[in-house]
């Protein structure tokens, strides 16, 4: 066994934790500060095996309430800071995770600029934010954390003052002192508004600036401009699978701030770009078309008569304001003061930066017309149009089919759809699919459902009208499991017009693709077949035809839930691998959408690592991928975050398209043939454990905090499908999220030991571990999990179950398996410790774990008495406060 090194501790995490402390000290008493210490230094002398490891610390009984509340908060802070210094300091980084790494690297296998060229022709990629319910912190805590990583910046730089002249030091303090007197946790529950608020931040501030910025350096290394492949998509305000507050209105007021922010960035820009561009006809030369616009602006100001270039910008700046009153229905802030017609599309608006930017190249050496800031906004122009980020829609197959079901009860077509089998609803659907004929009715009355899921077609028939079909290009079905649930929501778009039937010599068109969502083991293994049979329809085989392309949304979340870890992994990928050959025979392109969420439970992890191990054939340059909770913060709270995690995105797509394959054909079928055997004895254990042992399901209830997780105020959408306790039905997020609070990450590994343990030819194991990506990537994921476990704090968790006997024969089997799976990894990877390969990453963990045993200490004392019937608020407040430290000294942990 090699001995554990020291933990490498960053400069600026040492930096920042004394000012931390320094804030303790001054605002909450050298008293609090005195008792943080103790208790933090103890920790870390357990941690580093001074202490005993099963002694607590004697500091925690000695906390007030009052005390408890703010030594938590203190914790808390000091993660959240860690993060931040860790993130700065590229601890998350991965090497070759850039555009220009991957050029290298292709160049070296013979694939040349020409070849990468030709494929972003054709690319499509897309991270999607979504609200899903994992970002425990308020949204203020974010911004004082962003602005200390803006100073921090300018302290790199050497300054010793920021812009407004303050001392670099104390603005930090300072910011530290306001996270400290800033309540935490919110009071009220998040509503969609809210949410779509709170997404608007990242896509303004963030991916506006962010993209073009990435545009201009890659076109620097491709030596050509690429087109706009890489682009912004959201979920905020379009998901109403399970969430009964995304109504009609919710999704236009996500597409109207949307508008409103977009355009505002534009007209922002084009002030600056009037204020740059002094170039006078008394000196320069300029071309006929400048002139022109220049003529139609309206700008008859006597002080820019000789200022062609002006003058157009002023135009160019009044349509555009006209454009923000069409659609926004108000003046944008700062309004131009010239009539003028609004831009009837981003095409057109881009028509007339575009005559700007060649009337500038067309003198001297063209140094001003190319990148710059110009350059900037006819690039963002062409990624982000009117829309900003794509909208997608989402509901549950089950609703559909009820809907469904009402239009052709009332209009006559068919009394009782559900009771027809599946060929027969093919067959209706089909020929239903085959007219433009609605089967609605405005005289008609419906239930509630109908109507609402109606409205919100209209709606979205609506956006495209007013912001471009960019706008809303995806609607995604839960629950897929039929070809007639697919062909249910074409039904529903035909009734807004957005299908529109085969005419003569016309294929059909859907203005708007409907997306089947593959989630649990099952609906996996069967995604081939039913896509075999969509496309085997004419019709869809037409549309699919002159789309070019069709989507399919593969989930990791609750195919997780459903078979564990392992099982989930290998059917995410043996799905994505079967569907390649089903798209190659349609003549389709196939674009994957992968809904990953944060906690590797749910598909976290690295997205370099993941898109890289995706099968062969099976990204071809266009994915999507869903982004969630605390990974917007981590990834996109800074630009430079952004740049990075966008880069490493678009570097490992390139590679995933283009890269040789890097096994043989044999070795792919060996090492396939151990996988389904892993897979099979994987499976049998985490089902006999999670969905099969007696009384799991309270034990799961008891053991970890869900209960008081699910009265987070941290989304607008319930965290069970129904009011069922069952395990089937709970929500994937609250599921992980509680296994991760009492460290046991249950969903990240359980099963995987006892596949290994069982799997004979260890030898061949060793060798998948070498030289495999895709079992490289999941057992990489895996130790991180199993790092940031913790068996010893987990026990404490299980005694708060009431049927203690019960309980721990339960716990016993998943400690058992615990070590099983931490000793199965060692052996397969060659380590003698968790991570041991891995140095960077086990000092980043090692260092925050001193700092969430104390917090797990103390949650599980507070879980107690609020459990007992102890009704003081600070006990609650404690409790909230405690799942929000852990979740940020854990950062992926929902």
């Amino acid at each position: 066994m090699t001995k554990t090194p020291p933990v490498t501790q960053n400069p600026d995490i040492r930096f920042l934790g004394r000012l931390l402390g320094d804030v303790i000290r001054a605002y909450g008493g050298d008293k609090l500060y005195r008792r943080t210490e103790y208790i933090r230094s103890s920790s870390v002398d357990r941690a580093r095996g001074v202490a005993g490891a099963d002694v607590v610390d004697p500091g925690l009984d000695a906390l007030s309430l009052d005390d408890t509340i703010n030594f938590v908060r203190g914790f808390m802070l000091f993660s959240m800071l860690a993060n931040l210094a860790e993130d700065r300091q590229g601890v998350a980084a991965e090497p070759g995770a850039d555009v220009a790494s991957a050029l290298k690297l292709l160049k070296r296998h013979g694939i040349g600029t020409d070849q990468v060229m030709a494929l972003l022709d054709k690319a499509l990629i897309v991270p999607v934010l979504t609200a899903h319910p994992t970002e425990v912190r308020r949204k203020s805590m974010i911004d004082h954390k962003n602005r200390i990583a803006e100073l921090m910046r300018m302290k790199d730089a050497r300054l010793t003052e920021s812009e407004a002249g303050d001392n670099i030091d104390e603005a930090i303090y300072r910011q530290i002192a306001l996270l400290w007197q800033t309540r935490p946790l919110r009071r009220e529950r998040l509503f969609v508004a809210d949410e779509v608020e709170n997404a608007l931040t990242y896509f303004s501030e963030i991916f506006l600036p962010v993209l073009p910025a990435l545009y201009a350096r890659w076109e620097r290394e491709l030596g050509h401009r690429p087109p706009s492949f890489l682009r912004a998509g959201s979920w905020i305000g379009g998901d109403r699978d399970g969430n009964p507050y995304v109504k009609a209105d919710s999704l236009r007021l996500a597409l109207s701030r949307a508008c409103e922010s977009t355009i505002v960035h534009y007209l922002d820009a084009l002030h600056a770009l009037g204020a740059e561009l002094s170039i006078s006809t008394e000196i320069a030369e300029v071309p006929e078309a400048v002139l022109e616009l220049a003529e139609k602006s309206g700008d008859i100001a006597a002080s820019r008569k000789d200022e062609p270039y002006r003058r157009a910008i002023s135009g160019i700046y009044a349509r555009l304001s006209a454009t923000h009153e069409k659609l926004c229905g108000k003046l944008p802030p700062r309004p131009s003061a010239l009539s003028a017609q609004a831009y009837d599309s981003p095409a057109e608006l881009r028509g007339d930066l575009v005559v700007v930017a060649a009337g500038l190249r067309s003198k001297g050496d063209g140094a001003l017309a190319t990148g710059g800031a110009l350059g900037r906004l006819i690039r963002a122009v062409e990624t982000f149009g009117f829309h900003l980020a794509t909208l997608d829609l989402r509901q549950n197959s089950d609703v559909h089919e009820r809907v469904v079901a009402e239009l052709m009860k009332i209009a006559g077509v068919e009394a009782d759809y559900g009771a027809l089998d599946e060929f027969a609803r093919i067959a209706l659907l089909r020929k239903e699919l085959s007219t433009n004929r609605p089967l609605g009715s405005r005289f008609a009355e419906y239930s509630e459902e109908t109507s609402s899921e109606l409205e919100i077609i209209n709606a979205a028939a609506e956006a495209h009208r007013i912001y471009g079909p960019q706008s809303i290009t995806a609607y995604n079905i839960s629950k897929a499991e039929s070809v007639s649930d697919l062909l249910e929501v074409n039904i529903l778009l035909k009734e807004m017009g957005l299908w529109r039937a085969a005419g003569e010599g016309e294929a059909p068109h859907a203005a708007i693709m409907a997306v089947p969502l593959f989630e649990t083991i099952a609906d996996l293994e069967n995604a081939p077949d039913i896509m075999a049979a969509y496309f085997g329809l004419p019709e869809i085989d037409a549309l699919v035809t002159e789309r070019g392309h069709q989507e399919v949304m593969i989930g990791y979340s609750d195919s997780n839930k459903d078979g564990g870890y392992l099982t989930s992994t290998w059917a995410l990928h043996q799905a994505s691998k079967a569907l390649e050959p089903i798209f190659a025979r349609a003549g389709t392109a196939m674009q994957l959408f992968h809904g990953r969420g944060g906690a590797v439970g749910r598909g976290g992890g690295s997205s370099f690592a993941a898109i890289r191990a995706q099968p062969p054939g099976t990204v071809q340059g266009r994915i999507r991928i869903t982004e969630q909770g605390e990974v917007i913060a981590a990834k996109y709270g800074t630009r430079d975050g952004a740049m990075a995690n966008l880069e490493a995105m678009t570097s490992a797509t390139l590679l995933a398209s283009l890269e040789p394959e890097a096994l043989s054909e044999e070795d792919t079928a060996r090492f396939s043939m151990a996988m389904d055997q892993l897979s099979a004895t994987a499976f049998a254990a985490y089902r006999g454990l999670v969905y099969e042992t007696e009384g799991f399901r309270t034990f799961f209830r008891q053991m970890t905090p869900i209960s008081e997780i699910a009265g987070l105020k941290i989304g607008s959408r319930p965290s069970s499908r129904t009011k069922s306790d069952r395990i089937e039905d709970l929500r994937a997020i609250p599921w992980v999220f509680s296994w991760a609070q009492a460290r046991v990450m249950l969903p990240g590994w359980f099963g995987v030991g006892h596949a290994i343990a069982a799997f004979d030819d260890k030898a061949l194991l060793t060798d998948m571990a070498k030289s495999w990506p895709f079992f490289q990537a999941m057992l990489a994921n895996m130790e991180m999990v199993l790092a940031k476990s913790d068996m010893a704090l987990a026990a404490r968790y299980a005694g708060l179950v009431e049927d203690q006997e019960g309980g721990q024969v339960i716990f016993a089997r998943i400690r058992d398996g615990w070590q099983q799976t931490v000793d199965s990894l060692l052996l397969i990877t060659g380590q003698s410790r968790l991570l041991e390969k891995n140095p960077a990453l086990d000092s980043s963990i090692r260092l925050r774990l001193p700092y969430i045993e104390p917090l797990n200490l103390l949650q599980i004392e507070l879980l107690k008495r609020h459990r007992s019937g102890e009704d003081d608020p600070r006990i609650r407040e404690g409790i909230e406060l405690s799942i929000n430290a852990i979740a940020t000294a854990l950062r992926n942990s929902g």
